[in-house]
């Protein structure tokens, strides 16, 4: 098979840069993003999402400026595409304000890659969609835009993300990837080029759709998961009794599987879901399993500013005009990743009563959080303001370490959203 393929890496976010460097290590590759400053920011061998390996990339860009026929170059400039023939899609697939799928990212690229198509090309998708997607919505656009005819004069395969950002242990070479194509044949060739990058193989889905649904499901059943132990949280708060004690006692059963409750933001896991339910009400189901699951874990940052002001009413705390601490604003533990954060909710809920808020967060990108979500991070943090509350959202190491008994000795509420402060110190955890 021959595997003398140039790649063009459209998107170069958490996803497409690692890529991107991977394939760029053996092949001709391209990354390519519409931001301009974000190809120049990896020109310079820097890179803001903390994901890339820089020594990795710097090899691959040097292999092509030593070779200039394998490695890795950047560009923002469209018309650099046409010298390439294996397009890997890894745009964002969000969802709107209704929480429908906006595929305009998705569609937009496909136009994009459409103008530049030619016989023999294939386009492998990455980007999450709903089982049906790649063929039913991406395909007629490149169709549209191309003049070409689909399985004829080019060919599509697909292979979700698997990326885990902030995970320097499960890295994109040592997952096992899930693989298709639009034939048989293109089906293998897609295969052996992700296998050619992988330590852990592949698995060859038998086609296009399932390997869509298995990408959706992945992350549904997650959210399905933590939406439960989020309801039992809800429920032993008003038993009186802690869940992480329950979960320990239940998690002594051999097959008992110990999730935890918590807030459930980021790219995939609380818009996934949205997207499997968005096909089958299409296909007239209603989902009430993953619908239910949504609810639920909409439903956390309510709950635990609600019971902040409860907790700190029975402190006899002054509600309106409270100073209330807020750290972490990133969606997870040791990452810049604030997409689709669940933690400004709870502020904005704490807000509507008169409280006013910090946002603290080492992590986080000022610029980004303000562009995103209007609100202004404590550029740096200040241990003489006094607080009457705080609120660990996110469990960074810079955390671990801080000094909640100061805040516990002034009479201040400590609320542990990730379940690693001093159980001692805190008032409440979820």
């Amino acid at each position: 098979m021959n595997l003398e393929r140039k790649i063009a890496v459209i998107g170069l976010g958490y996803v497409g840069l690692p890529l991107a460097i991977e394939y760029g290590k053996k092949y001709r590759v391209l990354g390519f993003d519409i931001n301009a400053e974000r190809v120049a920011e990896l020109k310079r061998g820097e890179d803001r999402t903390l994901e890339a390996d820089l020594e990795g990339m710097k090899q691959a860009t040097n292999l092509y400026k030593k070779t200039g026929n394998k490695g890795l170059s950047f560009s923002a400039n469209v018309e650099d595409l046409r010298l390439f023939d294996t397009f890997i899609v890894t745009v964002p697939t969000p969802i709107d304000e209704y929480n429908n799928p906006n595929l305009l990212p998705l569609l937009k690229a496909s136009e994009m890659l459409g103008k530049v198509l030619k016989k023999g090309d294939i386009i492998i998708y990455e980007s999450t969609v709903y089982p049906g997607c790649t063929e039913e919505d991406c395909v007629p656009v490149l169709e549209k835009t191309s003049g070409l005819t689909f399985n004829k004069d080019f060919f599509c395969g697909y292979s979700p993300e698997r990326i885990n950002p902030g995970d320097k242990v499960n890295t994109l070479t040592k997952i096992k990837k899930i693989t298709s194509g639009s034939t048989p044949e293109i089906a293998d060739l897609v295969d052996a080029l992700y296998s050619s990058i992988l330590e852990n193989g592949t698995h060859k889905a038998p086609n296009i759709k399932v390997a869509e649904a298995a990408k959706a499901i992945e992350n549904a059943q997650r959210d399905v998961n933590i939406s439960f132990m989020n309801e039992l949280a809800l429920i032993f708060d008003r038993v009186g009794i802690d869940t992480n004690d329950v979960i320990e006692a239940a998690g002594t059963k051999w097959n008992f599987l110990k999730y935890r409750p918590g807030l459930v933001g980021g790219h995939c896991i609380s818009v996934d879901p949205y997207y499997l339910a968005h096909k089958a009400k299409a296909l007239g189901y209603n989902p009430q399993v993953i619908l239910s699951g949504r609810s639920v874990n909409n439903s956390v940052p309510n709950f635990i500013a609600h019971k902040v002001l409860k907790l700190m009413i029975q402190k006899d705390l002054k509600i309106k005009d409270a100073n209330v601490l807020v750290l972490g604003v990133t969606f997870k533990e040791n990452c810049p990743d604030v997409r689709n954060t669940k933690v400004i909710e709870i502020g904005r809920e704490l807000e509507d009563f008169g409280v006013k808020v910090d946002y603290y967060d080492p992590w986080a990108d000022s610029a980004e959080v303000k562009h995103e979500y209007g609100v202004d991070l404590l550029q740096k943090f200040d241990d003489k303001k006094a607080y009457q509350s705080i609120i660990a959202c996110v469990s960074h190491n810079e955390f671990l370490t801080f000094d909640f008994a100061k805040y516990k000795s002034q009479g201040a509420v400590i609320f542990d959203v990730k379940n690693f402060v001093d159980r001692n110190l805190v008032d409440g955890r979820l």
